[in-house]
């Protein structure tokens, strides 16, 4: 069935937030909806977990309260984002079918009484959610209110793995379709190994708890089985919406860099990529992740604009401690979503609530109503919104990208007999970043195995598993001018946890031109150093024996056991180059020697560096529109092109003084290159605001 499903645009930012009217008396709907319109709300998504609500025992349903919501909000002018209302079974589902509940790793059941207690494979949980989600079609799918479908809610964040007998007998399937034979699984599996060879099928089981180190390949196909089982669990949704109302839309929310699921794979099946995103108040540096992870879900569509569907208004209510958002960071963050890509800025949720577990989770309507300081804030927010409509369907530019591979992030996290557990993929990954970020480029993300087109520079912070089609794209970007930097323990295995005839750098070992005789660790509290030139590098947790071979070396081991042999390396091939980094940098030495990196890939730097800056271009055909935020708690003063600013309706060129939280828009003529600002001292600035 051919679909073409119509652009999810509203003819301005989305505004608005998770609703939910049936916490609350009808006798508030109507001020609910007044209060919207005053804040300039657009859309909001509803009833997320209202399944026992909808359909009060099994084909029974309710829908006279959400037919009402529905239709009052649409005569109020404000669309919705309909979820399906599956993002956790209803307690009669349970009672009746207590064998879809989850089981961990010990081999517990988990019980009733949070959210998402269901298992992934179970076909008790397929079959109602089929029906559920039909009927949610059926009856809604006409409605003129309806420009989203929203499927189910933050797949894996309660349950992304489970360990029942109905998982394994779903991941026995799973291995049958990968493996074909039991003889070509335990060739993959290595069970020679400790004696684990399989003489039937029925004998494998989900990986639980056993009494020493489980089988790597066998707990990195159990991470690639488990991320698949939600996919299915997604598709089935998708495909009966799809059917259903093929002109609408679908989505599900991600949670930014989430290890647990393959959001490439996800984003293939969905319409409209949408993301939950809580950067702390607390961490200063906050921003800074927020960047990457929003980096991320522009390139999984391709660099198309995403939506922020939930952020918060102040504080949450699930860390340690809860601490809320000073004056000013609401906007900030909500502009620096939509710098980097999304089409508008939602909050979970609309009216705080007043019971249950996210009772002091704020609100864009707090506690107090109209009189709470985030409603006042939303307000103003939703006016300025209005003038950055023309920013909605541009694209972020970026000369720079990071590669995101899940596979090499399972297998070099979720096996226990590694060389060190400090080599964290994620933390390198948001190290290589922060780097970029501080010397003034956005970061995209791409696939191991591209494309690659139009960027100047690759970073694969850690490829622990490469195969022969990754280094085949990564080859070609630097034959035809691109600039790769591989970091540490990357090429070590191949997609079989095998590793590499010959060692590391295994396939990558030609374009680098360099061998790993042997991994380095450093015990914890110890740091070490490498000399660059006339700098010197400090790192920790890892370093590397390094053979050089035909790459030039651009720094080596000081001190140590490792003193005097490369740490770094560069090797020119075609009209690009290769670099090698052997060990885990700190964040000064990484911006060392990306500042050599930049200038090999031809890219400008920031001289001076401050973390709170944070400047995007996003751009049509004929404009640009360079977002300057200062996440900081002191003024900022930044060169900025001339052009006109959408904040505050004016001219501005030079430098410009950003206030704490401060932020401008400035729409110029499209630049053949893209705009590059950088920071001064200098106490004179031409144009400005709050």
């Amino acid at each position: 069935m051919t679909r073409n499903p119509r652009p999810f645009d509203l003819g301005a930012l989305a505004y608005g937030g998770d609703y939910n009217p049936d916490q609350w008396s009808e006798d508030l709907w109507a001020e609910d909806i007044a209060l919207m319109q005053e804040a300039g709300v657009n859309i909001v998504t509803l009833p997320v977990f209202s399944w026992p609500q909808l359909e009060t025992s099994p084909g029974v349903y309710d829908w006279a309260w959400l037919d009402r919501i529905i239709d009052l909000l649409w005569a109020g002018g404000i669309h919705v984002d309909l979820a399906t209302a599956t993002a956790t079974p209803p307690s009669w589902l349970l009672r009746a079918h207590p064998e879809m509940l989850p089981m961990d790793a010990d081999g517990r059941r988990l019980a009733f009484g949070s959210r998402q207690a269901y298992c992934p494979s179970s076909p008790v949980w397929h079959e109602n959610v089929a029906r559920l989600t039909r009927a949610m079609a059926e009856r809604y799918g006409e409605h003129p209110a309806v420009v989203l479908w929203h499927v189910s809610n933050e797949y894996g964040d309660h349950t992304a793995r489970c360990w029942c007998p109905e998982s394994s007998r779903h991941f026995r399937r799973w291995l049958q379709e990968r493996y074909g034979t039991l003889e070509r699984l335990n060739d993959a599996w290595g069970v020679n190994v400790w004696g684990q060879r399989y003489t039937d099928w029925e004998h494998i089981e989900a990986p639980r708890r056993a009494p020493g180190p489980i089988n790597p390949t066998q707990l990195l196909d159990f991470e690639r089985f488990s991320s698949d089982a939600l996919l299915d669990l997604f598709r089935l949704e998708v495909d009966i919406l799809h059917a259903a109302t093929p002109d609408i839309p679908v989505t599900t929310n991600f949670m930014s860099m989430f290890r647990e699921l393959d959001y490439w794979r996800f984003a293939e099946v969905e319409d409209l990529v949408t993301d939950d995103a809580y950067p702390d108040p607390a961490d200063s540096a906050s921003h800074v992740g927020a960047a990457w992870n929003y980096g991320l879900m522009r390139s999984l569509k391709a660099g198309r604009p995403w939506l922020l569907l939930e952020q918060s208004a102040s504080a949450v209510s699930w860390r340690d401690v809860n601490v809320p958002k000073p004056d000013g960071k609401l906007r900030s963050d909500s502009l620096q979503a939509i710098a980097h890509g999304s089409d508008g800025a939602m909050f979970f949720q609309w009216r705080q609530a007043r019971y249950g577990q996210e009772k002091f989770h704020s609100a864009m309507l707090g506690q107090r109503g109209a009189r709470s300081r985030t409603f006042a804030q939303a307000k103003a927010l939703g006016a300025e919104l209005t003038r950055l409509a023309p920013v909605r369907g541009t694209r972020v530019r970026s000369r720079a990208a990071i590669i995101v591979d899940w596979d090499a992030w399972w297998g070099s996290t979720a096996a226990e007999s590694l060389p060190s557990q400090r080599l964290n993929w994620a933390r390198q990954v948001r190290a290589y970043h922060r780097a970029l970020h501080a010397l003034g480029h956005p970061v995209d993300a791409v696939r191991a195995t591209g494309p690659f087109d139009g960027y100047d520079l690759v970073l694969a912070p850690n490829l622990y598993i490469a195969d022969a089609a990754q280094v085949q794209a990564l080859t070609a970007f630097v034959e035809q001018g691109g600039h790769v930097v591989v970091g540490p323990f990357s090429g070590v295995v191949d997609t079989e946890e095998k590793v590499h005839p010959g060692g590391a750098p295994g396939p990558l070992r030609a374009l680098l031109g360099v061998e790993v005789d042997e991994q380095w660790p450093i015990a914890d509290g110890q740091h070490g150093q490498i000399t660059c030139g006339a700098d010197t590098l400090g790192f920790t947790a890892w370093a590397e024996w390094l053979e050089a071979g035909d790459a030039e070396v651009r720094g080596t081991y000081g001190g140590g056991d490792l003193d005097g042999r490369p740490a770094i390396t560069r090797r020119a091939q075609g009209a690009g180059s290769a670099w090698y980094i052997s060990a885990m940098l700190d964040d000064d030495a990484l911006q060392t020697v990306f500042r050599d990196v930049l200038a090999d890939a031809g890219l400008p730097a920031r001289e001076r560096v401050d973390q709170s800056l944070d400047a995007v271009t996003r751009s049509d055909a004929h404009t640009d529109y360079t977002f300057v935020l200062n996440h900081g708690r002191t003024p900022l003063q930044v060169v900025v092109p001339e052009g006109h600013d959408l904040l505050t309706d004016t001219a501005v060129a030079g430098v410009m003084q950003l206030p704490a939280f401060g932020a401008a828009v400035i729409a110029a003529p499209r630049a053949d290159g893209i705009p590059f600002l950088t920071l001064t001292d200098s106490p004179h600035t031409q144009g400005g605001h709050a």
